[in-house]
């Protein structure tokens, strides 16, 4: 699924990038700029809950200097049959060692929805493979 994003103009400062599982660069969406919202959700995952989960990390979240700091990593995983993308979240952290796109992770923390989006903050991981293994 390729990231819609607005790239920034000469006067915007810097902002959060995405690195996507085929190394491209993105720059995250800035206020005031057009972006596609997200469809409503059939989720197979629940709500709310703890869940253990292993799946492909497809995009990472740089947080800007500026920014408080954490790390963000798109994870899509299976569940119940279905397809499901999850927002994984290390507050505090600029960097996870190992964690980047395209890498197999099972994590397992408390499931909630931040803005329809399923997000797991902080938790417990594993890494079972790296691109440069394949």
């Amino acid at each position: 699924m390729p990231a819609t994003t607005a790239l920034p103009g000469p006067a915007d400062p810097p902002g959060p990038e995405h690195r996507s599982a085929h190394g491209t660069l993105h720059h995250a969406h800035r206020p005031g700029s057009v972006a596609a919202s997200p469809a409503p959700s059939t989720s197979a995952l629940p709500t709310r809950g703890r869940i253990k989960a292993h799946g492909v990390i497809e995009r990472i979240t740089i947080a800007p200097v500026t920014a408080s700091p954490s790390f963000r990593a798109l994870a899509r995983i299976e569940w119940d049959g279905a397809h499901e993308s999850v927002l994984i979240v290390w507050m505090g952290r600029r960097r996870v060692p190992g964690v980047e796109a395209g890498v197999t992770l099972r994590f397992e923390g408390m499931l909630s929805r931040v803005a329809g989006t399923p997000t797991v903050y902080n938790p417990r991981y594993e890494i079972f493979g790296r691109p440069e293994e394949y």
